[in-house]
């Protein structure tokens, strides 16, 4: 289990991205750090998962005043941003020490972006008003520096996932196109081809524990066959589920219900403080079918 936040695409908010993350100059000042990203494959489908390691050595003698975002920037051939993965690290910057090595990992979905081929990522370090600081390597301007390279391919690399019975429409966040979900009712379904071999899903998700007075219990069931079983915790991550060939069975077409054994109506638990009178499960972000 690890938790996630998907990629954002950026470009209806492509100024304002820029505007968080791009200041500051470029005096001589020595690095504070080096920063690597290691891509655990070299090729990554639209609407895919991917997992980037990042790695940060810190400077012998440096300081951190305060605790800094790190900017990621997807870039296209033609060095145009296409989307972010600005984030907090895990231990923040005002806790790294002289000649430490901060690594970690993040799971994150590659959005559906209008674009396929090769692609650059950048990366920094930025303070919330937006001043960068100097990091070791190759300085593409502004202190973005230059630590990998990924191939986008097409979505039909993919397996097409259809949310058949038991969904709510879609729904986009107000504030950024690129971060939508579809909500369940008590049981929900969906379907795909069969990849006739042993697979892992990943289903990027959420519980409501601040709303439900326990966790929420999901079950997961192709046939009769229940294939997981999990309590849902109150923040978005991801489950990955190893499915078997065999489990999913001898037919072209492979059904998943997703069922949860409670589901709740917003203006029912909040007291009419909220409108939303639909019967509502579990928030899914991203539902992705990996053959081995």
């Amino acid at each position: 289990m690890m938790t996630t936040r998907a990629l954002r695409c950026t470009f209806p908010l492509l100024l304002a991205a820029v505007a968080a993350a791009c200041g500051g100059s470029s005096r001589a000042e020595p690095p504070v750090a080096s920063a690597a990203i290691t891509v655990n494959r070299p090729r990554v489908a639209l609407g895919s998962p991917v997992e980037l390691t990042y790695e940060f050595k810190v400077a012998d003698g440096a300081a951190f005043d305060q605790d800094y975002r790190v900017f990621v920037h997807f870039v296209d051939a033609d060095d145009e941003l296409m989307w972010t993965d600005d984030h907090v690290p895990p231990t923040p910057t005002s806790q790294w020490k002289p000649g430490q090595v901060v690594k970690y990992t993040r799971l994150l979905f590659v959005p559906v972006y209008p674009y396929v081929g090769d692609a650059a990522i950048d990366i920094g370090l930025y303070a919330p008003d937006g001043r960068r600081l100097p990091l070791a390597g190759t300085e593409r301007g502004q202190r973005a520096y230059r630590v990998a390279t990924v191939q986008i391919s097409p979505q039909t690399d993919n397996i097409y996932l259809t949310y058949k019975d038991g969904w709510h429409l879609a729904e986009i966040a107000g504030d950024n196109a690129g971060n939508e979900w579809h909500w369940t009712k008590k049981d929900a379904t969906l379907a795909f081809k069969n990849p006739r071999r042993d697979a892992t899903l990943y289903l990027d998700v959420d519980g409501q524990t601040r709303l439900l007075p326990s966790p929420q219990v999901v079950t997961m069931s192709i046939g009769s066959q229940t294939v997981a079983s999990f309590p849902l915790a109150g923040s978005q991550e991801v489950h990955r589920i190893p499915i078997t060939a065999a489990q999913f069975g001898a037919e072209e077409k492979v059904e998943l219900k997703i069922g949860v054994d409670r589901t709740f109506v917003p203006a029912v638990v909040t007291a009419g403080n909220q409108k939303d009178t639909r019967e509502l499960g579990i928030r899914v972000f991203h539902a992705f079918v990996e053959p081995k």
